[in-house]
């Protein structure tokens, strides 16, 4: 049974007279007022198969499971088993050909990998949360027949307060339409932003609402702070939210990050009346999820091979790949190849013949950042939420309590707390026991009253530190240029990851569809040679009718003085 930050006794009322169980537990703080009181419930799975951009998913699974069967199942071999190489590899499969993924370790899931500890207790690569603006994502997991595995929360943005140490302040939506829920969510909330704040941000978003979608990736060479002073939102905006949120998507500081980026989540989380809902996986991504993409593609002719380290790309004498040649001397050969590698391993097997060409020398300007992912078993149970929190710390980015979210990690007894160390960079050498020093400091002001970091309230029965020197590519100003496509100038040879060219981002999402887009490449080659393929829709994000909505919203309630 999960648990869901409730604010009165009114909304648990509504909770109960739906058929919810729900123990009680109050929460109060050291001043004795009540605090929050949190309510046992599980939520339905959204209803976002109405979306557009569902349904574009949709369709292109649709064309790749129906395309004409080839003459031949080719042999793809791919390299790389995170989100990016198995989808490639789901898809093939669905269009009738045999992929052979080859993944160095021996785990599943790339960035999204975990294992298990002496006790048998998971620790992962990172905080994973799913989103209902991950069309691509919710549709493989509809195709798999595991969509229960996602376990949805309610239907908030929950952030901490850096200066009410305990307390939170909250952005929840109302289960109304698009863009409404988010413009009322937004509205409500007073706690992190002042009127003129509002208006003032939402002024300053009327040059994406007027000119969409050219004017949002015409905003990359910006940074997020440069963004906003350029248009006169005020930096408490920044502070208030967007360190917070730039952190989330990217694990930097909004002073480097990419404008373009917050501008298409703002987008997706706007104009889909699901899509900043969230949900965690039950379990650990390589057994909940990685592991049906495996046998799903290995019941229709594929094979995967593990502690497979690709060491060389070997070419025929007209640059094409010969053959992939393993680190254990075994060499690997198929009628085609795609990389499904990050971008800073594959810039390191890319052969020197290739190096020259502009498609492959521009993988230079794209590095992998920093992040540390943190787990702390406490001998206690803490009086958390049922959610993914933004901490608003100048350490951490995003926590969470697993053994409240996470079927798997559930205890009613202790709680254990996994956090995003970010931004990373001048910490990702130091000591495991620096890191979890600084860490219990800042859980300190999250926790008041149940953490000290002497641990003198609760104590640390075991940690974990997962470092990742080079993470996601870096989505810092001016990036989107040297994304590459799918398709690459050597005949036989594709990319997939989450670097690669799709709209969304550094993000599980964004690895999910650059396979599937790469995939799509290989089926209109060969299972279409000689006929057209069927069009789809591909509809770009843009700041429509939602941004707009909120900015005449917030000037118009400013104007008479009104408050939600």
């Amino acid at each position: 049974m999960q648990t869901q930050v409730k604010p009165s006794s009114s909304r648990q009322a509504q909770l109960v007279a739906k058929g919810a169980s729900c123990p009680r537990v109050a929460i109060r703080r050291a001043s004795g007022r009540r605090a929050l009181e949190v309510v046992a419930r599980d939520y339905p799975r959204p209803g976002f198969e109405t979306a557009e951009t569902f349904q574009e998913a949709q369709a292109l699974s649709s064309k790749l499971k129906n395309a004409p069967r080839p003459a031949k199942p080719l042999k793809v071999v791919i390299a790389g088993a995170g989100l990016a190489g198995l989808s490639a590899a789901k898809y093939l499969s669905d269009a009738g050909h045999h992929p052979i993924v080859l993944e160095g370790r021996d785990v599943l899931g790339g960035k999204v990998a975990a294992w298990k500890d002496e006790d048998g207790d998971w620790y992962e690569t990172g905080l994973h949360i799913f989103f209902g603006a991950y069309p691509n994502m919710m549709n493989i997991f509809k195709e798999l027949n595991i969509e229960e595995r996602l376990q949805w929360k309610e239907h908030s943005m929950i952030f901490a307060m850096p200066d009410s140490p305990g307390e939170f302040s909250r952005f929840d939506f109302p289960d109304i339409p698009a863009p409404f829920n988010g413009i009322f969510a937004i509205l409500r909330n007073n706690q992190m932003l002042t009127w003129p704040e509002k208006i003032q941000f939402a002024i300053g978003l009327l040059p994406a609402i007027i000119f969409g979608q050219k004017y949002v990736e015409e905003q990359d060479h910006l940074s997020v702070t440069q963004w906003m002073r350029q248009q006169g939102v005020p930096d408490r905006v920044n502070d208030e939210v967007f360190i917070a949120m730039a952190k989330a998507l990217a694990f930097i500081d909004p002073d480097r990050l990419s404008m373009t980026v917050v501008l298409t989540a703002l987008n997706r989380f706007l104009q889909e009346r699901h899509g900043s809902k969230m949900a965690f996986l039950d379990g650990a991504p390589p057994e909940r999820l990685c592991q049906p993409m495996v046998d799903y593609f290995k019941a229709r002719g594929g094979d995967l091979k593990m502690n497979a380290r690709v060491k060389d790309i070997v070419l025929n004498e007209d640059g094409s790949v010969k053959h992939y040649k393993l680190t254990n001397g075994e060499v690997v050969e198929g009628d085609l190849y795609m990389s499904a590698m990050p971008v800073d391993i594959l810039k390191l097997l890319v052969p020197d013949q290739w190096k020259p060409n502009p498609y492959f020398a521009q993988l230079k300007e794209l590095e992998g950042v920093p992040v540390i992912n943190i787990h702390i078993w406490f001998d206690r149970k803490l009086t958390t939420v049922d959610h993914l929190l933004f901490s608003r710390s100048p350490l951490l980015s995003v926590y969470a309590d697993m053994s409240t979210t996470c079927k798997e990690y559930y205890d009613t007894e202790k709680s254990m707390l996994e956090l995003v160390f970010a931004p990373a960079k001048d910490w990702i050498g130091r000591s495991d026991e620096d890191i979890i020093a600084a860490t219990m400091t800042e859980l300190e002001r999250l926790f008041p009253t149940e953490i000290k970091a002497d641990q003198s309230l609760a104590k640390i029965r075991k940690y974990k530190v997962i470092k990742t020197p080079l993470s996601v590519y870096e989505s810092r100003a001016g990036r989107e240029a040297f994304r590459p496509s799918q398709r690459t100038p050597i005949k036989n040879f594709f990319l997939a990851g989450d670097f690669t060219k799709q709209k969304y981002l550094a993000s599980m999402e964004g690895a999910i569809f650059s396979g599937k887009l790469a995939a799509e490449q290989i089926v209109n080659d060969y299972n279409y040679k000689g006929i057209a393929p069927p069009a789809r829709s591909s509809s770009s994000p843009e700041l429509v009718a939602a941004s707009a909505l909120l900015a005449v919203a917030a000037v118009g309630a400013g104007l008479v003085g009104f408050g939600l």
